[in-house]
């Protein structure tokens, strides 16, 4: 009966939607560095704090408000609850994500603190804020889309492939920090936040293949 449930509500996006809501956040991640480029002149290499946080500002907005549409059981979760949820999964998605990278070798001290706060600011929008307002505190989704990694259809592709893919590009990009190479985007958190959204637009990519597919199979099992 809870696989019928869950199987019924991944039926309630179609792949187009889910197109249309990664055009959409990737949009908004071009516009964050297009403000900041345009309108303050900077980028990440020279003020990756303030530019990091403009980029949070455009893509959050977007990103909890598209998400929130796609709420499960909507009869019981209002349009505003599923914001709520988002906003409240926000700093948690922070805090996991700070004590991931200080795990992991990120620099801890004071005069990095913002910069950290910054890039976790964007981390938990790509990664921890969408399944917040779609699943909730819901702990049997969180596990079977991030702990066992089994999406059951479009709505699970297009929360668990660009989480994973923002997650897995960040760890890829903080390579080359270590590399006496001395330039100035090996900074924290530089490449790791070109890395983390290169990884989020290659997994939302990956995620519209999958919808695609699994819509198309099960379109051709309905003929």
């Amino acid at each position: 009966m809870k696989e019928e449930l869950a199987k019924s509500s991944q039926s309630t996006i179609s792949s187009f939607q889910v197109f249309l809501i990664h055009v959409c956040c990737g949009l908004a991640l071009a516009v964050g560095f297009w403000v900041a480029r345009n309108v303050y002149s900077i980028n990440l290499i020279f003020d990756p704090t303030t530019t990091l946080r403009l980029i949070w500002a455009v893509e959050f907005p977007v990103v909890i408000l598209l998400f929130s549409y796609f709420r499960q059981k909507p009869e019981k979760c209002s349009y505003l609850k599923a914001i709520a949820r988002g906003l409240l999964g926000l700093p948690v998605g922070v805090l996991l994500n700070v004590l991931g990278a200080l795990a992991l070798g990120a620099p801890a001290g004071l005069q990095y603190f913002e910069r950290t706060a910054s890039w976790s600011l964007l981390m938990s929008s790509l990664t921890f804020v969408p399944t917040a307002c779609v699943y909730g505190s819901c702990w049997t989704d969180w596990h079977r889309i991030f702990a066992c990694t089994k999406p059951k259809g479009p709505l699970d592709f297009m929360l668990c492939l660009p989480a994973h893919g923002a997650v897995i590009g960040a760890w890829f990009g903080a390579w080359p920090m270590p590399l006496d190479w001395e330039r100035p985007w090996q900074d924290w958190p530089i490449c790791v936040s070109y890395g983390a959204m290169a990884g989020y637009v290659a997994g939302m990519v990956g995620s519209l293949g999958l919808a695609l597919m699994h819509t198309g199979g099960k379109q051709l099992k309905a003929e």
